[in-house]
């Protein structure tokens, strides 16, 4: 029996036992990671997938186009981009689905608890691969002469925004992933796939969900939310061209849904 083989399944078991300890997110403050090469990609770290946020039950779907498969939210949000008519090209905007890139990354100080998955948004991305691009840089994922990333988060309050603000800084000295010969090969070889920690919905799926967001259902009693914040969904009592602006609004989507999906 190959012990040292059993081992290092068991590692990967372990590692990938629970989808929430394969990620990682910056607290506010400071930190440092280290990106590493990615088992799955050695030529490139960076996983670019996309999502579709708070659709149908104000849940969030990996939409198929992350792998090049056909997307029925991302075809509604063309068809309704394509009317000419400025509210139904910005609500297509706002269907289409968003990128998020992630990179495998060690966070200095806790070596040992793995690799983990760091997401990050186009700002942060564009300055990585800059960083990279730039000669007198390179591959800063490189085990031996590699390079540490010190990254800022600020909250909201800091920031003076909605979403707080995210800041990164390529350490300038080269330095080892880590010492450890085995902890090395750990690092490299026992990494969970990210595509694996993520559910792929199916056509009829996001198709569903995309239906629900655009036909809630009306109800008059107070709810509770899925965060535990209670709302009122009862009407309100409006009237005027705004309401009727609104109805037409919403039945011309319906309309192009049902052009879409049921001719």
């Amino acid at each position: 029996m190959d012990i040292n083989a059993i081992k290092s399944r068991l590692t990967t078991l372990q590692a990938t036992s629970n989808t929430k300890d394969n990620f990682w997110k910056p607290e506010p403050g400071k930190q440092v990671v280290r990106i590493v090469p990615y088992k799955f990609n050695k030529d490139n770290p960076f996983i670019e997938l996309f999502f579709h946020y708070s659709l149908g039950n104000n849940k969030t779907y990996m939409s198929p186009a992350s792998f090049g498969r056909p997307d029925p939210v991302a075809e509604f949000a063309d068809k309704l981009k394509s009317t000419g008519n400025k509210d139904e090209w910005i609500q297509g905007k706002r269907l289409e689905p968003k990128m998020r890139t992630f990179a495998p990354v060690i966070v200095r100080g806790q070596e040992s608890e793995g690799v983990k998955f760091w997401g990050f948004g186009k700002t942060v991305y564009q300055e990585l691969l800059s960083v990279i691009a730039d000669p007198d840089y390179g591959d800063i994922t490189d085990p031996v002469n590699g390079r540490d990333i010190m990254i800022e988060r600020q909250t909201p309050a800091e920031a003076g925004n909605q979403y707080g603000k995210t800041t990164i800084r390529v350490k300038p000295n080269q330095t080892p992933l880590t010492e450890g010969k085995e902890l090395l090969e750990s690092l490299l070889n026992s990494q969970p796939n990210l595509t694996e920690l993520y559910t792929e919905p199916s056509y009829d799926d996001l198709k569903e969900a995309l239906a629900t967001y655009l036909n809630p259902e009306t109800e008059t009693d107070t709810t509770t939310t899925s965060n535990g914040v209670t709302a009122t969904t009862a009407p309100t009592t409006n009237t005027g061209t705004a309401t009727t602006s609104t109805t037409k609004k919403t039945d011309d989507v319906e309309d192009a849904f049902d052009s879409l999906f049921n001719s």
